[in-house]
């Protein structure tokens, strides 16, 4: 019997179909012989080895620092031997020019199937990072990438696969950034990193939704991920890890994109403008990102509607949790906000994700609908509940100490309001 199998996604028919209705792509099933079963029932059954966890040799967690701090920061302190990391970000955030920057003093191998030598030499010269150190190469078959390497007499000290969707396997018929070709050329260069204990950083692309292109499985094969953040308009970049089996996921490295590259940032208050006046509607929160407390301007505006539904526009937070801060508001506050548009932004193109932010994000929407600014030199740190009770958040002393340490005259948090009917005291 026969099996019709679509070379984009694997998606399998007993009858041939112009398109495939799981990835919707047309003409890409091809006939197989036989199905899976009768092809694996006829390989022979594969020896199991057992072997005690007593005897096996530690792991070698002797790091690779770049000397480019805050992505070693990320990463745990550099590049465990053997280690997989996928680094994803928004076409043009500034991936490329990140890794130049970073593994300009370690011996890399760079695979670029998205730019020509001359591209990536160009932007190496722009950028004045020494190119000693840097061997290039356009060959995206991955069998051959792998097997020229192993024949090398000098092994580099990282690879740099730019991007993972346009490497290829000879082994799979599917095109290039096919769910399976992605599947074959990622276990390959994962088996060959191990082997040869040498780290690839593999580059992927992202969705318009902003979620990893490619097979979930991608996500879970790889040792560390990692995202690059930050909107085209603003110069700031983070760089944040969603997974990492050698460190921790709290930490992120800021990085402020100037005409020479990028630029690390330390500052707390880097996000933060030099306040010349108390203005309705911001207001500045601090929240604790890893083992730094970092501090953003929230501003809001709340207009009168004219529309049927109003308007609301939220970027930098969530907006599912904007919602529920409107209705706590609504609720506890006892303030109409149905006959306005509210607008939330976080000034820089940052996204917040801790729920530090929230009682700010209350104080700001207050301060908009009852115009009544916000003193200087105030920051909110705290988590709102759906009582009205501003709770306790992760590191909140430590937060309060750097605030404090920072001359901010004033600081709210939960131990300072209990509940957000008590922000009445804190506006001017």
């Amino acid at each position: 019997m026969s099996l019709f199998i679509c070379k984009s996604c694997g998606y399998g028919s007993a009858s041939w179909m112009g398109r495939c209705p799981n990835c919707n792509e047309w003409n890409s099933f091809s006939e197989q012989s036989s199905l899976l079963n009768e092809q694996t029932s006829t390989q022979p059954t594969s020896k199991l080895t057992l072997t005690s966890l007593s005897k096996v040799k530690p792991l070698n967690k002797e790091r690779k620092k770049t000397g480019f701090f805050e992505f070693d920061r990320v990463l745990g302190n550099g590049f465990i031997p053997g280690e997989v990391i996928l680094l994803t970000g928004e076409p043009g955030v500034g991936k490329s020019t990140l890794l130049l920057q970073s593994l300009q003093n370690i011996k890399t191998i760079y695979i670029s199937g998205e730019e020509a030598a001359e591209q990536v030499k160009e932007r190496a010269q722009r950028l004045k990072i020494n190119l000693d150190n840097f061997l290039f190469s356009d060959d995206l078959q991955v069998e051959g990438i792998t097997s020229g390497v192993e024949k090398l007499e000098v092994k580099p000290e990282i690879m740099v696969i730019d991007s993972i969707q346009t490497v290829y396997s000879k082994n799979n018929d599917s095109p290039s950034s096919s769910v399976n070709q992605l599947k074959e050329t990622s276990k390959q260069l994962i088996i060959f990193a191990k082997k040869n204990k040498i780290p690839i950083i593999l580059v992927g692309h992202v969705t318009k939704e902003g979620e990893i292109a490619g097979p979930k499985t991608l996500e879970h094969m790889v040792d560390c991920v990692l995202s690059f953040e930050g909107e085209k308009v603003s110069n700031f970049r983070i760089l944040r890890a969603t997974k990492n089996r050698f460190g921790t996921t709290d930490e992120i490295g800021i990085f402020e994109m100037v005409e020479k590259g990028l630029k690390e940032i330390s500052n707390p208050l880097v996000f933060l403008d030099q306040e010349k006046e108390a203005v309705a509607g911001k207001a500045i929160v601090g929240i604790a990102e890893g083992k730094r407390s970092l501090f953003y301007e929230i501003q809001t505006l709340a207009v009168p509607t004219v529309l049927a539904v109003p308007r609301r526009v939220v970027k930098g937070v969530d907006y599912n949790k904007v919602l529920l801060l409107l209705a706590v508001i609504r609720k506890h506050l006892n303030i109409p906000l149905d006959t306005y548009d509210i607008y939330v932004n976080v000034v820089g193109g940052i996204n917040i994700k801790s729920t530090a932010a929230d009682l700010g994000i209350v104080a700001s929407l207050v301060s908009s609908i009852k115009n009544y600014p916000i003193p200087k030199k105030t920051v909110f740190v705290g988590e709102v509940g759906l009582l009205g009770e501003v709770r306790k958040v992760f590191f909140d002393e430590k937060i309060v100490r750097e605030a404090k340490r920072l001359q901010f005259k004033n600081i709210f948090s939960y131990n300072v309001i209990s509940n957000i009917k008590q922000l009445k005291s804190v506006f001017v």
